[in-house]
Parts: C-alpha cells; structure tokens; sequence
C-alpha cells in the first residue's frame, strides 16, 4: 500500500555538504527508526544539515540528525530528537567505509533522507574536504556553466 508521496520522495537533504566536501562515493542504507521518529518524517520534522556517521564496535551510527517530535506522540515515549540511530549497511560495506574514513581527510557523511518503498533510506557519502579556494573554483565553474547556459539561450531565441 504504498502512496505516491512514498515512493522516492525526498525527506531532507544536505545541501551543505556538497559545499564544503568533494563526494567520492555514495552508498544506500536503511535507517533503524522508531514509531514516533517515522510519524515525525512523514510531518516533515526531520533535518541531516550538521549530521555524519560514526562507527563504533563495528557498526555504522547517523549522529546529529534531528527529528522533532511531534505534539500528539504518546506520553509513554520518551522522545530524544538527537538521538543516535543506526545505519542498515552489509558487513563488506562498512568494512570499505571504515577503512577509507581512517584515512587522512576523509569522512563520511549523509547527503540525503529519502522514501524508498515505505521505508526510509539515507545516502551516505565519503568526502575529502573542500579548501577555501576549492569552494571559490566550484562557485566559478558554476557561475561560467550557467553564464554559458544564458548565452545559449539569447542565440537560440534570435
């Protein structure tokens, strides 16, 4: 019973992230959730902008995710927004992001929360930090691509 909102719709994104890192790999992984973190992502209440993952005893964690209760969750639930959950991710995965994360410079982050059939998955990306001339060459590169798009268009339309 899947509704169309389900099916592929973006839940949050980090947009900052492919700002200030140059993404070398991305892999899918679920997101372990509890009931009242699911109703929360279906309002709209979720954020991933200062989020990243951490490893520990061999298993992958998103840390600082924020998902905002909301009013009408049961009373019995002690709702903590900050709260670390763990990322689905086969043995061989982790494995590959462990080692490539001990590397100097890198880091592994999520770029973005998403519906995948009813169930919710994250994008999860190695990036190598950007320097601030780096930033400055990509807001360049940018700025040409779309100067060059505006000049297409003006000989297309004479």
């Amino acid at each position: 019973m899947s509704t169309k909102k389900d099916s592929g719709a973006r839940i949050a994104s980090n947009k900052k992230a492919r700002h200030d890192y140059f993404i070398e790999d991305t892999v899918q992984a679920g997101l372990v959730l509890e009931g009242w973190e699911v109703k929360a992502i279906r309002e709209g209440k979720m954020r991933i902008t200062e989020s990243y993952v951490v490893f520990r005893n061999n298993e992958a964690y998103l840390f600082g995710a924020h998902i905002q209760p909301l009013l009408t969750s049961s009373t019995h639930v002690n709702a903590d927004p900050l709260r670390t959950r763990k990322l689905l991710l086969s043995r061989r995965e982790i494995d590959r992001l462990m080692g490539v994360v001990d590397q100097k410079g890198h880091t592994c982050l999520c770029l973005s929360i998403y519906w995948s059939r009813g169930l919710v998955k994250a994008d999860v990306a190695i990036g190598v930090g950007k320097k601030l001339h780096d930033k400055r060459e990509t807001l360049k590169d940018r700025d040409w691509a779309r100067e060059k798009q505006r000049g297409f268009k003006n000989l297309v339309n004479q």
